[in-house]
């Protein structure tokens, strides 16, 4: 693959999941024959017009595709400097990006006649896209989540159970998305037989890296002909929040030959990027280590232990990162920088006030580093970033942070 990807970044990963020295499949015995039917059920499908035929017409008639590519004229004029554009994922079925990878995996898991779906959970979204496309194929839902997001994502617990999914509050570690995915590998391996694990980011053993990046990998193609439908050329910089980094992986995975779009992740400074690692900004602060199933860049401590990490962000609030971003990190291509609780707060309520969008505290991440970089650019230079939730889910997290009394008796 080396030499290939000379030529190009979206070859990867090569046979064995890697991503240059990143990926891979580190998984007991017992997954390893269901990893490889996963694999080999997933090269089929790639290949399947059926496949693709139902993925489409669900994209576009349950999820709501294409999401509205939308000009934002008063942040732009606010910030008097580059014409900023938001990708409105946060208008799909369930209010986030997360949708457009759990269709495409359950269809997988249909194929292979699992009738059991588990999924992990940090902001909730992922599991209420679980739920949600398990209720509509009339699939048993379980969704493992950690007990401190439960408190936080209260909303979206209750939209779950709503949709008859089985949440099971995680307890070990902070009770964050780290638990819940460790909790969820062990059920998998406890009930190999009946069960398909929906893993909601570009981690995880492969082949997860790669179909959920390809199943996210619609952002990006929409965003390509809509810019070239209102702009007439392609963006020149792309922008979007990074948690494990699902939604940036799709937007920016069918940019990455065109070396004249910039592309920035955004990861969550929290407290601060510092020696306290009250943050979860694995690739700013952390280094490469195995997790899920997978080499990457992890917050970690001198010993190799996973660190807990900090983030007012459920859906961001995880100590590793893809590792396919690890490695464009790595080869340079994309830019990866941190946005703390603070900036990313100050953000949310100026979308709010200025656009009337209520965003998620993952894309309110992404806009803070616009609102950086955008008052610096001529107004010539476009930007677009990912709206990738809306932030309905969020309030209650907000209110507290801002002191805002909820109390209305």
């Amino acid at each position: 693959m080396t030499g290939d990807l000379l030529n190009s970044f979206t070859v990867g990963p090569d046979e064995s999941g890697r991503f240059g020295d990143f990926g891979g499949r580190f998984v007991s015995e017992t997954l390893m024959p269901l990893i490889l039917e996963l694999e080999k059920e997933y090269e089929n499908a790639k290949i399947d017009s059926n496949f693709w035929k139902e993925m489409d017409d669900l994209w576009a008639n349950y999820v709501g595709r294409p999401s509205p590519l939308y000009f934002c004229e008063r942040l732009t004029n606010h910030f008097s400097g580059a014409k900023i554009y938001m990708k409105r994922d946060e208008l799909n079925h369930t209010g986030a990006h997360k949708i457009n990878n759990v269709l495409g995996q359950i269809l997988l898991a249909r194929r292979m006649n699992k009738k059991r779906i588990i999924a992990e959970t940090g902001a909730g979204q992922h599991g209420v896209a679980t739920a949600t496309v398990c209720a509509k194929f009339g699939l048993k839902c379980v969704v493992y989540m950690g007990a401190h997001d439960v408190e936080r994502q209260a909303p979206n617990v209750f939209r779950m159970k709503l949709l008859g999914a089985e949440v099971i509050p995680v307890t070990s570690g902070r009770g964050t998305l780290k638990d819940a995915m460790n909790d969820a590998l062990r059920d998998w391996v406890t009930n190999v037989e009946d069960t398909f694990y929906c893993i909601g980011t570009v981690a995880g053993p492969h082949p997860y890296p790669e179909m959920v990046r390809d199943f996210q990998s619609i952002i990006g193609k929409e965003t390509k002909t809509q810019m070239l439908e209102q702009e007439g050329r392609a963006p020149d910089t792309l922008v979007a929040a990074i948690g494990g980094g699902s939604n940036a992986m799709g937007l920016f995975y069918p940019f990455l030959d065109d070396l004249k779009v910039s592309i920035i992740g955004v990861e969550a400074g929290g407290k601060g990027v510092n020696s306290k690692m009250e943050h979860c900004a694995s690739l700013t602060g952390g280094r490469p280590g195995v997790l899920h199933g997978n080499r990457t860049y992890l917050l970690q401590d001198d010993d190799g232990q996973i660190l807990e990490g900090f983030s007012i962000s459920a859906g961001l609030d995880y100590p590793g990162i893809g590792p396919e971003h690890a490695w464009l990190h790595e080869s340079g291509r994309v830019n990866y920088v941190s946005i703390t609780d603070k900036e990313a707060l100050t953000s949310f309520q100026l979308c709010c006030e200025l656009e009337g969008i209520i965003p998620a505290l993952e894309p309110s991440h992404a806009l803070a580093h616009v609102g950086k970089i955008a008052p610096k650019l001529p107004s010539d230079h476009i930007i677009c970033m990912n709206m990738c939730g809306r932030g309905d889910k969020d309030i209650f997290t907000v209110a507290k942070a801002l002191n805002f009394d909820m109390d209305f008796s």
